[in-house]
């Protein structure tokens, strides 16, 4: 039979709609993506007959198989594009995968305010027009020690918004040692000019001494700028100049020092196993006017730029239009205001923000974990050709956080005799909940130290689905 013969045996887009199945679909999803997800499966069937040799029997079959492939198709269409997955890869502050978690009860207060009315920018006590910011002001202050606070989008906006009302049209002096790219090919000097001020650069890039600072002050000096290298590391021959040190030229010449923390971190984790990374009370203890960093990082908070330091310069901010342009929604203060409580008592910041607690779990309750999920999927019974082991490996905290911090973990690990590695890791990323593995020579790895207990059955689920649909049982 020619192929235009075998044309004509395709159903039209009526008779479709007329099969139970997609009378069915027809219920519970938008009209027009089904009709899309019909001519999407018809144009590939055509497709199939202009550039395979396929006869009567086959195109029987493809045509038997239309109504599942059209139901499949359209519910994909009507499924969320931004959606839930398992993070399986051991990197803790995954920035593809969302960063920082949440937990339920920063959850239900964003929840309670999402669902009510609220006083955003409303002041109970005097009854009139408030500030979207005095809700994070004070515990801000109370952690920190800062004069004041605000908060805005993202970090860099923060930088971006500090150097505007500082410096605008003004010369900032900084290292060359710290003219750093933070995620997406963002520079500091790009945002340092977005900000209308001049970067002037000193030192070099493994060595900055005091002097270089000094000998770059002139008139048109509107501030100091620290940055801290929070995503990498320069070793060897090289020489800093701290934030307590520059504090003195900050008093000599009267100008503001700002300091960039990045990934900012309010408690001091070098108590806790990790390198140390300057916290944010230290900054503003050695003299710092300003500091700048993020709430979605070590912090362990929603996506936020926070400002803290001398009242008289973020009042100044407050007053700057940018703060339009960067201000926070009532969700972000939401989360950011129940996540920062916590710090209130470390104790229970270590144990109650999803961050901490991952980066501070013990070998023994991972070493557990990575037991009982090996234990539950050999039950699962996918014969010899699915190997089933334990490993010893390496997390990485993420995020442009510590980046020579190697955390010990355990994984559980997958091999196979005769499947194909690449197609059992894409079948757990294409899992209705995905399943983010991470891929060392032909093997797959589940890192227990980014995986919850609760998240076990989406995994077996996961494993035990793309090991059928591979073997075609």
């Amino acid at each position: 039979m020619n192929k235009q013969n075998l044309f004509a045996f395709i159903p039209k887009v009526d008779e479709l709609l007329e099969d139970n199945k997609i009378k069915e679909l027809l219920e519970l999803i938008p009209r027009k993506l089904v009709i899309d997800s019909i001519r999407e499966e018809l144009d590939g069937l055509r497709n199939k007959i202009k550039i395979q040799s396929i006869d009567k029997n086959f195109l029987e079959e493809e045509i038997k198989a239309l109504p599942n492939k059209v139901y499949l198709n359209a519910l994909n269409k009507d499924s969320l594009k931004l959606k839930r997955v398992v993070n399986g890869s051991g990197v803790i502050i995954h920035t593809n995968l969302g960063r920082s978690l949440l937990n339920e009860d920063i959850i239900n207060n964003i929840k309670e305010v999402a669902t009510n009315y609220s006083n955003l920018e409303y002041n109970l006590d005097k009854g009139e027009r408030g500030s979207r910011y005095d809700h994070l002001e004070y515990i801000l202050q109370e952690i920190t020690g800062g004069e004041s606070a605000m908060v805005v989008n993202n970090n860099a906006a923060a930088v971006i918004l500090v150097l505007s009302t500082l410096a605008k049209d003004k010369e900032v002096i900084v290292s060359r040692g710290e003219l750093i790219e933070i995620g997406g090919s963002f520079r500091i000097p790009d945002v340092m000019e977005q900000s209308g001020a001049h970067l002037v650069s000193v030192g070099t890039t493994n060595k900055t001494h005091l002097y270089d600072y000094e000998n770059a002050i002139g008139e048109e000096t509107g501030a100091l700028l620290k940055v801290h290298t929070s995503n990498y590391c320069i070793l060897g021959f090289t020489s800093t100049v701290e934030s307590k040190e520059l504090n003195s030229l900050k008093d000599k010449y009267n100008i503001p020092l700002v300091e960039d923390l990045g990934s900012g971190v309010l408690i001091d984790l070098s108590k806790y196993g990790l390198e140390y990374e300057p916290t944010v009370q230290d900054s503003l203890k050695n003299g710092v006017d300003i500091v700048t960093f993020s709430g979605d990082k070590l912090l362990g908070g929603p996506q936020a730029g926070i400002i803290v330091g001398k009242k008289e310069y973020i009042d100044a901010m407050k007053r700057n239009p940018l703060t339009r342009a960067f201000r926070v929604d009532k969700f972000t203060i939401a989360a950011l205001e129940a996540t920062l409580k916590y710090y209130l008592d470390e104790n229970r910041a270590i144990k109650e923000i999803p961050t901490l607690k991952m980066l501070t779990m013990t070998m023994e309750e991972i070493n557990n974990n990575a037991i009982d999920l090996c234990n539950k999927i050999k039950e699962l019974n996918l014969g010899s050709k699915v190997n089933i082991t334990i490993e010893e490996s390496y997390a990485e905290v993420g995020g442009g956080s510590l980046p020579l911090e190697k955390l010990p973990t355990k994984c559980t690990v997958l091999s196979f005799d005769e499947l194909s590695t690449d197609a059992f890791e894409r079948g757990l990323r294409n899992h209705s909940t995905p399943i983010i593995t991470r891929l060392y020579r032909n093997r797959i790895y589940i890192d227990l130290r980014t995986v919850r207990r609760e998240e076990f059955p989406i995994i077996l689920a996961g494993i035990e689905s793309t090991y059928r649909n591979l073997e075609g049982v």
